[in-house]
């Protein structure tokens, strides 16, 4: 059996599952936000159920909307907060919360082996950890939290495979989009996709989560990583409780085995309106922005902050472009003040907000209007993602978006 196979068998209790298969799954977390949770409460309530099946297991993270942008969202989020206290289930307020795929990692919330649904298509981000993690809609959640089981069927597991060593500026953003690109948005779909090869063993955690985090724009069920010696160094200085590895059998069947050549990947930019539409930065041409969005459950990570401010350092943005860097939790936040990266974007005319979801979703603190374009470490361009509908969206990693705020056009490290 493949990793998804093996954890999904022992959650099953079966000692063997294959593609195709319909089981009863255990879960080890279930996860929603100021938008999906409200949803799931009222499915939850119309149950009878009266408490969660174990306040543990049970997370809700307002992110999306909070601090409220206006009175719709306190509304939502004062619903989930008096269901968390109610049912004495794991909460994050404002000041201890962050971005819920960058937070529950970071908390140790979320271990290698487990499994993992969330009310946010982006919950495969946990795959980093060598988990079995999923996005599901609000009424599964319901009925997660009540029994804490999930029905769902086994994914066919794709290989995918990448040589090679990577090239300056050269990140886990970028070996997604440019898998994306090859596959397109339903490439995989339905399916879990299995990152292997020299260049995933040499990527950092934070850029194994990027990975991870968009594998449902290939249309993925999840994305998984091998369990090595960075997950380990990651999980035991977090790990609050015993956890299980499972690695693929030598013999495991995968639908297909897709490989790649990493050292011929630049830093790609997905044009609108899909994270498929990828070209390399050398093919870009002339493209004006009016904002970059460093940030998001993809790249609001301590590494990609790093590179953002390497680049934005002694340099000043462009006049004409609004940058906006979101660190994606209070204990990024304070790691990028103590390091003096706050000062380093303040002084390079950068905007700093608190930890949010915000401009991805066009919620706020970065909403476009006709016309204009972003560039954005964010993973979705469809149309209107991030404001108005005649908008454009352009996703690139932190490298790319942070060279891009300074010379008032998508442009590479490189021509700085």
């Amino acid at each position: 059996m493949t990793i998804v196979e093996k954890i999904l068998a022992a959650h099953a209790g079966k000692k063997k599952v294959v593609p195709g298969d319909l089981i009863n799954v255990r879960v080890d977390l279930v996860l929603s936000n100021d938008i999906t949770a409200p949803i799931a409460i009222r499915e939850f309530r119309r149950t009878g159920v009266k408490k969660v099946f174990d306040p543990a297991k049970v997370v809700m993270v307002p992110d999306h909307f909070v601090p409220n942008k206006d009175i719709m969202a306190a509304e939502q989020a004062k619903l989930m907060r008096e269901f968390a206290l109610e049912q004495r289930i794991l909460y994050f307020e404002v000041g201890q919360m962050g971005i819920e795929h960058v937070l529950l990692p970071e908390q140790g919330l979320v271990l290698p082996g487990e499994v993992v649904i969330g009310a946010d298509s982006h919950t495969c981000t946990y795959g980093a950890l060598s988990a079995f993690s999923t996005g599901m809609g609000s009424t599964d959640i319901a009925a997660a939290m009540a029994t804490g089981d999930i029905w769902m069927k086994v994914p066919p597991t794709i290989r995918f495979v990448y040589k090679g060593n990577l090239r300056d500026w050269v990140g886990g953003k970028d070996l997604i989009l440019a898998t994306i690109g090859r596959i397109g948005v339903d490439g995989a779909l339905y399916s879990a996709m299995e990152f292997t090869g020299e260049a995933i063993d040499a990527l950092p955690m934070d850029g194994r989560f990027t990975m991870a985090n968009m594998a449902i724009e290939a249309g993925a069920k999840a994305g998984i990583f091998h369990f090595d010696k960075k997950t380990l160094a990651y999980v035991q200085t977090r790990s609050k409780r015993p956890y299980q590895v499972y690695e693929s059998d030598p013999n495991a069947e995968y639908a297909q085995t897709i490989e790649f050549d990493a050292s011929g990947i630049e830093p790609q930019v997905a044009f609108p309106h899909l994270p498929s539409n990828v070209r390399p930065i050398s093919k870009v041409g002339n493209v004006r922005i009016d904002q970059s969005v460093i940030g998001s459950c993809t790249n609001g990570r301590m590494d990609d902050l790093l590179v953002a401010a390497e680049i934005l350092r002694g340099r000043k943005v462009d006049p004409h472009v609004r940058c906006i860097v979101i660190p994606g939790t209070q204990q990024v936040y304070l790691e990028a003040l103590s390091r003096g990266l706050i000062e380093t974007f303040v002084q390079a005319g950068v905007a700093v907000s608190t930890p949010t979801c915000g401009p991805c979703l066009g919620g706020y603190m970065g909403v476009l209007a006709a016309g204009e374009r972003s560039i954005s470490t964010t993973n979705r361009n469809f149309v209107g993602r991030m404001g108005s509908p005649k908008s454009e969206v352009y996703l690139a990693g932190p490298a790319v978006a942070a060279a891009s705020a300074i010379l008032g056009r998508i442009a590479g490290p490189q021509e700085l």
